[in-house]
Formats: structure tokens, sequence, C-alpha cells
């Protein structure tokens, strides 16, 4: 019984103390690596990655990537349920199982969890969402995801996929490169924004289209 408490109690430091600290640090510091990254590294890929602070990053990539990934992600506390609503209508209806999944999710998946599905990692990642924005604005929550989101193969962050596929600076990417890259962010590893094909051509500009019509829900960017 004394080893079984001794057990829960490091497993509570290392599953919640832990990333609870490391949040509070992520307010300030940039974020050095996540278990994607390792993962990917032991896999044999290269790790390309440079941080940029959220005034450098385009407000052209922040609007694509909440218009493409989470239009209400300035309004709502980490979940969507209207999101998610949706997401169980279609698939009672039978459509295919959708992901429901915010910004600030992703995010709390990014940071601390592994990638797959399973009822364990979404339940960490049901803690972790609240605690990410209990304790960061929404701007930092942001530029964290811009900074570790998987964009390509060895690929991770805005500025690195912003010189990888064109040649510029994540500050300097315009609406046509933003709404590529925020097409390919579902599945950065089968599609690609330097050779988008003409479903990521077509994502793209319906990203577009919608980023001009979110108007009042883009509050908490600074653009």
């Amino acid at each position: 019984m004394f080893l079984l408490k001794r057990l829960l109690r490091w497993l509570l430091v290392l599953l919640v103390l832990v990333p609870l600290a490391l949040t509070l640090l992520y307010r300030f510091v940039p974020v050095p690596v996540t278990p994607l990254m390792v993962i990917r590294l032991f896999e044999g890929e290269s790790l390309q990655k440079d941080w940029q602070p959220g005034p450098r990053i385009s407000s052209q990539l922040k609007m694509a990537v909440i218009a493409a990934e989470d239009n209400k992600f300035c309004k709502h506390s980490g979940f969507d349920w209207d999101a998610f609503g949706d997401v169980l209508t279609e698939a009672a209806e039978g459509g295919r199982l959708r992901g429901g999944s915010t910004i600030t999710m992703q995010t709390a998946k990014n940071l601390y969890l592994w990638p797959g599905r399973s009822y364990t990692r979404k339940a960490l990642e049901a803690v972790y969402t609240p605690m990410l924005e209990l304790l960061l604005p929404k701007e930092r929550i942001l530029t964290l995801y811009l900074n570790i989101a998987e964009f390509g193969p060895g690929i991770y962050g805005a500025e690195a996929a912003a010189q990888a596929y064109f040649n510029t600076t994540a500050a300097s990417l315009n609406r046509r490169q933003a709404t590529l890259l925020a097409a390919v962010l579902p599945n950065p590893r089968q599609f690609s924004a330097a050779r988008p094909s003409a479903y990521v051509n077509q994502r793209a500009a319906a990203i577009s289209r919608r980023v001009n019509g979110l108007g009042g829900w883009l509050t908490c960017i600074n653009r």
C-alpha cells in the first residue's frame, strides 16, 4: 500500500505538477522541445525550428490559422462545445468522425502529450486545456501553437515553415502563403504548402474567404 501511494504521488507530480510549472514558465520563455519533436528525432527525422515572439509572426498567419482551425478561439475558454455538438451530429448521421479540437487543445497536446488517439491522452488533454486558458493570455497560447505546430516532416513552427516553403520569414508571410500553411495543418505529413495539391489550393481559398468574415472574432490577437 505504501509503495502504491508513492507511485500515485509521483504520477501526480509527473502528469499534473510538472505541466503546471512548465505552463507558468512558457508564459515568458520559448519552448525548447516537445514530445512530438523528440519522437520524430528517434524516428530519424531532422528538427528545424526557430522560435519567434508573437509580434514577429505575421498577423495573416494568425488570422488564417484561427479561420482554419478554431473560429471561436478568442471567445471560448478552451473548449468549443458548439463544434463538439456538430461533430457528434455529423457522426450520428453517418458522416466521418472528424476532430473538434480547439487551438488551445492542440497546443496542450503538442506541449505535453504524444501523437495518436487514446482515452488516456484525451483525458490528460482535457486537464491541460483549461490549465493553459487559466494561466496564459490568448495571444500567448496562439504564439506557442504557431511555434511548435508541425508543418511538415522535421519542420516545426511558423519561422521554419516560412523559410523552408517560401524562402521568407514568419513576419513577412502574405495572405496566400499564410492560408497555404494553415491549409496543411490537419495533415502536414501528407500535404505540402510549397507544392499544394488541388485540395490544398481549394482549402486555402476557403480559409481566405473565411478570414474576411471573421471580423469581431479576432479581438484577442495583435494585428
